[in-house]
């Protein structure tokens, strides 16, 4: 209702006035790559529209945190409006896009709004990819958005709440038998928190379960877990998750999902919730503009990150492809989308000014990192690696220090701080519709 209004009224304005307007940029979604573009953009002789269906910004790599009640909301997002609020030039509108009309060089909102641009960067990020079984999803959700970790984390404590009425023993097993499918950063992450809060942090807490026999698993059908680290790093990560009390099932293809647990490997795991981080897919960034793209759905642009025939169109991030110099793609990291955002605003800026174009853009790789729990991590520098304590503590400070506000830096912080010496989450708070 709200976003129909707003577009129905304000955004038709600035179609009918579109004459008036400077250089327009329009910028589709607020992940990384497109704040950074928005932000880098700030305060130039350009008019600048962001667009997002939601009003938020939100730090996806600690979502996981979310989900397993470590963290708050409101320390892993910010209102976009406040994040660009002191760009005069900046206009943010919360509205769905559906499509781009290319010939007319307008953005096309589900309302038939329009937008019209003058250059456009797409920025639309990924969803969850359920491998063409995309009736999966309503019993295994996935992890990308501020409203997926509060569904995760209120389905993972209402399980053990359901468990504790449950007076059959099996039952009571099965409602806390939690399988996560997948083994990637976002998969173990998810794993290792789910299986210290329930190991750790909780029991003691009820009188007819205890929480220490719930059981996490992982399933991959890879032969090892975090593929994208070396491999000493993903044996030590595999000791490490098992330490923790999270078995890890490999070369264990996912063949069925349903509401009462999975088949994997002609295996069937009952479970009281299932979690999905085994694959993402592209937006349609490439179908609203009728070009190439590779399985993943993603676009596959030229060296400054634009798309082939279409030089007044960019496209940045996860819906992006763009092979390095070594033959791999630019990785779908958040550091990976912000170079992209920050690199496409000084095309965009040297064009208006007639200059040079910047050098064909190049991926700085400063380390991939994921942690183990709350105590550990691996990190990899490439000719470096880590793991342990010392990588836990450069996985917080880089971290901390992508986080947006003195604020939010400060809360989390001071929240891992208490976990890691208290054990104590402040985010285990069910609510339901009669709260």
């Amino acid at each position: 209702m709200t976003n129909q209004f707003f577009a129905s009224g304000h955004l038709r304005r600035i179609a009918l006035n579109a004459t008036t307007h400077r250089h327009r940029v329009v910028i589709v979604g607020a992940g990384f790559g497109g704040l950074e573009a928005a932000r880098r953009l700030g305060g130039e002789e350009v008019d600048v529209t962001i667009i997002d269906r939601s009003n938020h910004h939100v730090f996806q790599p600690l979502l996981y945190q979310v989900a397993g009640a470590a963290l708050d909301i409101s320390q892993i997002a910010w209102p976009i409006r406040h994040v660009l609020h002191r760009f005069k030039n900046v206009t943010t509108l919360m509205a769905e896009v559906n499509g781009v009309d290319v010939a007319a060089r307008t953005v096309l909102l589900t309302d038939d709004s329009r937008i019209p641009y003058d250059t456009l960067v797409l920025a639309t990020g990924s969803t969850h990819a359920y491998f063409g079984h995309d009736e999966w999803a309503q019993y295994a959700p996935g992890l990308k958005t501020l409203g997926d970790a509060l569904s995760i984390r209120q389905h993972l404590l209402t399980i053990f709440e359901q468990a504790e009425r449950e007076p059959d023993p099996d039952k009571r097993q099965t409602l806390q038998t939690i399988v996560v499918i997948g083994a990637g950063a976002t998969g173990v992450e998810l794993a290792c928190t789910i299986a210290e809060l329930a190991h750790e942090e909780m029991p003691g807490e009820f009188r007819h379960i205890d929480t220490r026999t719930a059981r996490v698993i992982v399933v991959e059908a890879a032969p090892r877990v975090l593929s994208g680290f070396p491999e000493t790093l993903a044996d030590y990560a595999l000791r490490t998750m098992e330490r923790l009390g999270v078995t890890v099932l490999l070369n264990h293809p996912v063949t069925e999902c349903r509401a009462d647990g999975v088949v994997c490997k002609d295996q069937y795991i009952g479970a009281g919730a299932i979690f999905w981080a085994a694959g993402v897919r592209a937006s349609p960034a490439a179908q609203w503009l009728n070009v190439p793209a590779d399985k993943a759905g993603r676009v596959k642009v030229e060296r400054d990150l634009s798309v082939p025939a279409h030089t007044e169109i960019f496209v940045v991030g996860d819906a992006a492809l763009l092979e390095q110099e070594n033959g791999k793609p630019v990785p779908g990291l958040a550091p990976a989308a912000k170079q992209e955002g920050r690199y496409v605003a000084e095309v965009i800026k040297t064009r208006l000014r007639n200059r040079a174009p910047p050098r064909p853009f190049r991926y700085r790789n400063y380390g991939n990192l994921s942690t183990i729990g709350k105590h550990t991590a691996v990190v990899d520098f490439g000719k470096v690696t880590l793991r342990g304590r010392i990588a836990w503590g450069i996985w917080a400070v880089a971290h901390i220090y992508f986080l947006i506000g003195v604020r939010n830096r400060l809360l989390v912080a001071l929240n891992w701080f208490w976990l890691y010496i208290k054990g104590e989450r402040a985010a285990r708070i069910i609510i339901s519709r009669k709260t």
